[in-house]
């Protein structure tokens, strides 16, 4: 077989993965992230993860098998150290004959196998896997430690009460940095952290109330109180978070913000550290965010398909806004990212402002902001306009200036994108009217406003049928007769989401373009209510009809929608 018909991009050809135009376009874009070029194809979206190690499996005689993972020999991962299956992502998990299968991620890298088959002193033989599969060995390798959060503290309550006769739970009077440094605050915080990763936490909660310190997780959007922290630890696990935050331990009087980098199972972790006073202690929020992680491709996020063709026409316009909105937590970042992955291409200059940088792109010029030296989102476009950029990323529009300056910069010929903290689509026009901004150059400048939300997923091992309650068809409001006849999925709750019936989260989304009718309604100066009855006679499609879309789907569940659209209402007005 010639040579350029082993190649990856080849073989996904003739598999009918891929399209010659999109290995192409993967080609070009390889030489400016330096990646290979199956990563590059995956971030793209136009493979998955299977196809490529299917190609590889072939490219390299190496058997993929889609099942490692599931059956695991946790004695055996034992006799190998943690740093080798790290480092190499390879690791031995199950009996074959007289020797071993090994499972590996990549197949340009097994020289190591030569060191596994000394030191297991048998043969060994590579099996292709998904990334994840290589985490779930990791994970049973830490699960053999047997040991949590909750069991240390558990050991630091015994230990605090036979102590010198003290009872648990009275204040220690002991110097607070000598209290901090101790090995089982240590542990307990390092336990606390894993452990929320490892249950897919964004955020840890630690809240002091009068006689409790309550620590919880916030997973898929929603907060569950894991364990209780003794009292008389409260001040040294407090201490010890601003030690590794790099914060002052002595004042705690006044709000404190930091960041903690740490490494866990081979990832790189950013935790985004917040310490606020309050009325029984210092109350603290660790933002969990995983450098590196894999960017989602636009058409993973979950919109219906009309709209990412929508979507992804406009990304090809070559100036404008195009905002995203939402509150807090509901995904903005990570769209912009995927339409920014979208338009990226080694012939334009793309220049993010954010505050923080969240996700770590080549071929990306990111700034951070940092107010405190004057570096503002608006002093910064001011600056990079003079970088000659083709795209502009600004992280949100907080004030008129910084407005002013993304509307300037439309104007002049860059394509921008940006978020706004507004309930719907409709809701941006007249914010930024009633930032300053002149609903002319809103007019001209805005080319459409996306509103998402984000729900969770039901958890496909555990979702069952059911019928609709009449409560729920009461709050659906016209939608109910969709759902009069209708079977839909509820949760259920198993081991594998842990008994919480959900296992991850999709958006729902609300994609308005600035058409002709909706430029007119905003230069007359009509209020958000008009201008989304406008949007609904052409058609676009709300939140809460995107969601009810992905209930009868099988998605999710109607409680879920109507818990993140209780906002998406339509007052009637006479026409």
């Amino acid at each position: 077989m010639p040579r350029e018909d082993r190649r990856l991009g080849a073989i996904l050809l003739r598999a009918g993965r891929v399209h010659a135009e999109q290995v192409t376009e993967a080609a070009e874009l390889q030489k400016m992230r330096h990646k290979r070029i199956g990563e590059v194809l995956m971030e793209l979206g136009y493979v998955e993860e299977d196809h490529v190690l299917e190609a590889l499996g072939e490219q390299f005689g190496i058997p993929f098998d889609r099942e490692v993972g599931s059956e695991i020999d946790a004695a055996l991962i034992a006799r190998v150290p943690i740093g080798f299956i790290r480092e190499h992502k390879m690791a031995p998990f199950m009996k074959n004959g007289q020797g071993y299968l090994v499972a590996v991620h990549d197949p340009l890298n097994l020289m190591p196998l030569d060191d596994l088959r000394l030191l297991l002193d048998a043969p060994v033989k590579p099996v292709l896997c998904r990334a994840s599969a290589i985490q779930t060995i990791l994970d049973t390798y830490f699960d053999r430690q047997g040991e949590t959060a909750t069991d240390m503290i558990e050991t630091i309550t015994l230990a605090e009460g036979d102590a010198e006769g003290r009872p648990g739970g009275e204040v220690s009077d002991r110097d607070l940095l000598d209290l901090a440094n101790e090995a089982p605050i240590i542990k307990l915080i390092n336990l606390m952290i894993s452990g929320a990763i490892k249950e897919r936490a964004s955020d840890i909660h630690i809240e002091p109330f009068e006689r409790q310190v309550v620590a919880r997780y916030r997973i898929d959007g929603v907060l569950y109180e894991k364990f209780q922290v003794p009292k008389s630890q409260q001040a040294a696990v407090v201490s010890r978070i601003k030690i590794m935050a790099d914060l002052n331990i002595a004042e705690q009087r006044l709000p404190q913000d930091g960041r903690i980098k740490i490494k866990l199972s081979g990832k790189e972790i950013d935790i985004r550290v917040s310490i606020v006073p309050v009325q029984h202690g210092e109350r603290v929020v660790m933002r969990i965010l995983e450098k590196g992680s894999f960017l989602l491709g636009l058409e993973q996020l979950g919109m219906a398909r009309e709209d990412f063709q929508r979507m992804d026409r406009l990304l090809r316009t070559s100036h404008g806004i195009l905002l995203v909105t939402g509150p807090t937590g509901s995904g903005k970042s990570t769209t912009l990212y995927s339409a920014l992955q979208r338009v990226l291409s080694p012939d334009i200059n793309v220049i993010t402002v954010e505050d923080p940088v969240e996700y770590q792109m080549a071929g990306v010029g990111q700034i951070e902001v940092r107010p405190k030296i004057g570096l503002t989102f608006a002093n910064a476009l001011r600056s990079i306009l003079r970088q000659d950029p083709d795209v502009i990323l600004v992280g949100e529009i907080r004030d008129l200036e910084t407005a002013e300056m993304a509307i300037h910069a439309s104007l002049t010929g860059h394509l921008v994108f940006s978020t706004l903290h507004t309930n719907d689509s409709a809701g941006a026009i007249t914010r930024l009217v009633n930032m300053g901004i002149e609903p002319f150059l809103v007019t001209s400048s805005t080319i459409a406003i996306l509103a998402q939300r984000l729900v969770r997923k039901l958890c496909p091992k555990c979702k069952q049928p059911t019928m609709v309650d009449a409560e729920s068809l009461r709050e659906l409001g016209p939608r109910a007769e969709e759902f009069r006849t209708q079977t839909v999925q509820k949760a259920v709750g198993c081991e594998a989401c842990q008994q919480r019936g959900y296992y991850g989260r999709t958006g729902i989304f609300e994609l308005l373009p600035m058409t002709p009718a909706i430029q007119e309604l905003t230069l007359g100066g009509a209020d958000s209510n008009i201008i989304k009855r406008e949007s609904r006679k052409a058609g676009v499609r709300s939140l809460r009809d995107d969601g009810t879309r992905k209930v009868l789907d099988g998605v999710t569940t109607i409680e879920e929608v109507l818990r993140v659209t209780r906002d998406d209402t339509l007052v009637d007005l006479p026409d």
